[in-house]
């Protein structure tokens, strides 16, 4: 079945219906991207018409499709140790407050995607404390379909490139996958460590307490208009131990937001 074009009406009624969900900014240049993604759930589902697929997810009570719609059009281009200063820079706290008695560490990761960076902030703990400290991971992310990748911890060779050795032979089981085919496991030292959940950042307040230690909030708020990044980090600084840190990507800056969080260094924030 082939789907008709997407008209630029339909697509800014998907665009203004994704922002109202999710607090996503789809711009003129992502019209391909949403007309394919969706083009293909469509015929999943049997159907042609674009307007048709839109009336089927606003009309799902189950708010099902919606997740799926919402899956198909996230973007998660991660990898492990992505943006890898911010991780000497946990290094540093870590050492700093373990050598102050700090034994108990708590780190929110908001955006998790497939689960390299969390599972990376669980690596580099692991080796700066070791075994002795209480260390919880929680991991966040709208995707259901990337969390899904992220609690299988299953990684292909490719996706292993920038882990260094020690940490792949300490951190991961060479095994095959359901299709015979090498792949990484991540250890269940590391898995115990974080919990998964799907949160929807544009919808404040959120659910967890805190207080966190490290907030990693990386390349996500460039999607967000001001209004729902102010919302985003609002939170951040809710959750935020005193002293603690905000990590976001470093093509993302809070200039020009009013924000309580003081910068320390680019991409780099303290409560």
């Amino acid at each position: 079945m082939n789907s008709e074009n997407l008209s630029p009406e339909t697509f800014q009624r998907f665009c203004d219906y994704v922002y109202e969900k999710a607090g996503i900014r789809l711009g003129p240049q992502k019209e391909a991207l949403v007309s394919a993604r969706m083009g293909k759930r469509m015929r999943s589902l049997g159907l042609s018409r674009y307007e048709d697929y839109l009336r089927t997810v606003k009309e799902d009570t189950t708010g099902d499709e919606l997740v799926e719609m919402l899956n198909a059009i996230s973007t998660n281009l991660t990898y492990f140790f992505r943006e890898g200063q911010h991780f000497k820079i946990m290094e540093s706290l870590l050492r700093q407050w373990s050598s102050e008695g700090q034994t108990r560490f708590r780190i929110w990761c908001a955006a998790s995607s497939t689960g390299e960076e969390p599972y990376t902030i669980a690596m580099t703990a692991r080796a700066v404390l070791g075994e002795s400290c209480d260390v919880k991971i929680l991991a966040t992310d709208i995707s259901t379909r990337a969390l899904a990748v992220a609690r299988r911890g299953q990684y292909e060779p490719r996706h292993m490139e920038k882990v260094p050795e020690t940490f792949a032979r300490r951190f991961f089981r060479k095994e095959k996958d359901a299709s015979g085919n090498d792949c990484y496991k991540v250890v269940d030292e590391l898995r115990r460590m974080i919990s998964f959940a799907r949160l929807n950042l544009a919808h404040p307040p959120y659910p967890m307490k805190g207080p966190f230690d490290i907030v990693f909030c990386r390349n996500v708020m460039i999607y967000f208009d001001n209004a729902v990044r102010k919302g985003l980090l609002d939170e951040a600084w809710r959750l935020l131990k005193p002293g603690g840190y905000l990590m976001v990507g470093h093509a993302e800056s809070l200039s020009g937001m009013l924000c309580e969080l003081r910068s320390v260094q680019p991409s780099v924030y303290i409560k």
